[in-house]
């Protein structure tokens, strides 16, 4: 079937973080949402008629993990990213970040360090700090427009007692699908130091055309025994709000760690309707996803354009994956609470700002295109006619 991504869905009065949170969130409510990671774009039919189907039934109990959930995740991880996983290796965690928090808890104690490569998705920080760990900055390195790791960097401080790096791949926000040789020699740094990997791969499946999402656990059995790998249907398929992931740990006594601090925190039982949606999403969705592409695909190509003839002092970082793009703003020459008040208050756009993702993100920000072109072209027409004001009254 074909879909229409054009249709403006009203998500308002749903209770949507993205759009009834935007008075809590920035003290407007007129402005254009582009901040939250969830797509504006209904979940593929399959999806719909599966849970529909489920929730006829009345009865919402505790609910299992099906073999057959399972073996949706092995068959999708197969088919989409040629990465072959056994059923036992796959836990469950009621979302990415929740995982994240249990395997800090799990694999790390009060006042280690802990690396991660900022501008990097702000929650990494809050978790490693809730739990009293020492945050270790790796920067990424901005070089001819686009961001490479640092490797000298990252081995200083990798020898320098880390136990643990949280790898962002493909990376939020700046949308870098990372190669295999990039992926090799960060392995390399961590095996030798006996740092283990954690490796987010939820935005995983959406990858522009030209670019490899390489799993980083299907490197090599060594990879796979020193890692962590925490994937979701969440961004893929819009389902975010069903807190369902999966934690990929090849290493059995690294998973039966996890299990036990899983079973401690009472958070081992799945959501039903999550585990529905999921496994219909992975057996159902493909068609659904591809068209999605192209249509965030046609929306990246419109802002570049539009700001490339329109805004020219914006400069798009072309991202490799993620339906999230980020932006340089540097050249208005704002400071970055400056900045944010310009596109928020004369604007009247959401973005999440650049800076909360590290002192690396200041004069940037980041902006979620999963959303009809309509809203899009409204919120390039606001920036230009903002920045034209702006350019006028110097």
């Amino acid at each position: 079937m074909r879909y229409d991504f054009d249709q403006l869905i009203d998500r308002t009065n749903t209770d949507s973080v993205k759009w009834d949170g935007l008075e809590d969130r920035f003290g407007v409510k007129d402005a254009i949402p582009m901040w939250v990671a969830d797509m504006d774009f209904a979940a593929p039919q399959p999806v719909i008629d599966a849970m529909t189907a489920r929730a006829a039934h009345g009865i919402y109990g505790y609910t299992l993990k099906p073999a057959s959930y399972l073996q949706a995740i092995a068959d999708w991880l197969q088919r989409r990213h040629h990465f072959t996983v056994e059923l036992d290796w796959l836990c469950h965690s009621p979302g990415i970040v929740a995982a994240l928090s249990t395997l800090v808890q799990t694999f790390t104690e009060p006042g280690d360090k802990v690396i991660i490569q900022s501008p990097v998705y702000y929650p990494f920080k809050f978790v490693l700090e809730q739990h009293e760990r020492e945050v270790i900055s790796n920067p990424l390195k901005l070089q001819n427009g686009s961001y490479v790791m640092d490797y000298e960097d990252l081995e200083r401080k990798a020898a320098a007692g880390a136990r643990l790096l949280i790898l962002c791949s493909p990376h939020n926000p700046v949308a870098r699908v990372w190669k295999r040789a990039e992926l090799e020699e960060l392995g390399r740094i961590c095996q030798k130091y006996n740092v283990l990997v954690v490796a987010d791969e939820i935005h995983g499946d959406f990858v522009y055309k030209g670019n490899t999402h390489i799993p980083f656990a299907s490197i090599s059995q060594e990879f796979a025994l020193n890692s962590v790998t925490c994937i979701a249907a969440s961004k893929t398929f819009n389902l975010a709000g069903l807190q369902t992931s999966t934690v990929i740990i090849a290493d059995p006594q690294l998973r039966e760690r996890y299990l036990k601090k899983l079973d401690s925190l009472f958070i081992s039982r799945p959501n039903l309707f999550g585990v529905v949606a999921t496994e219909s999403a992975y057996r159902y969705g493909d068609e659904w996803l591809d068209q999605v592409f192209d249509y965030v695909q046609g929306n990246l190509d419109f802002m570049t354009t539009y700001f490339a003839e329109h805004v020219p002092q914006i400069k798009v970082i072309p991202p490799e994956g993620t339906y999230l793009v980020w932006i340089d703003c540097r050249e208005f020459g704002l400071e970055p609470k400056s900045l944010d008040e310009f596109l928020l208050k004369q604007a009247r756009v959401a973005f999440d700002e650049g800076h909360i993702f590290g002192s690396e993100g200041e004069g940037f920000s980041r902006i979620n295109i999963a959303c009809p072109r309509s809203l899009l072209e409204q919120a390039c027409q606001n920036i230009a006619s903002a920045v034209h004001d702006l350019l006028a009254s110097r």
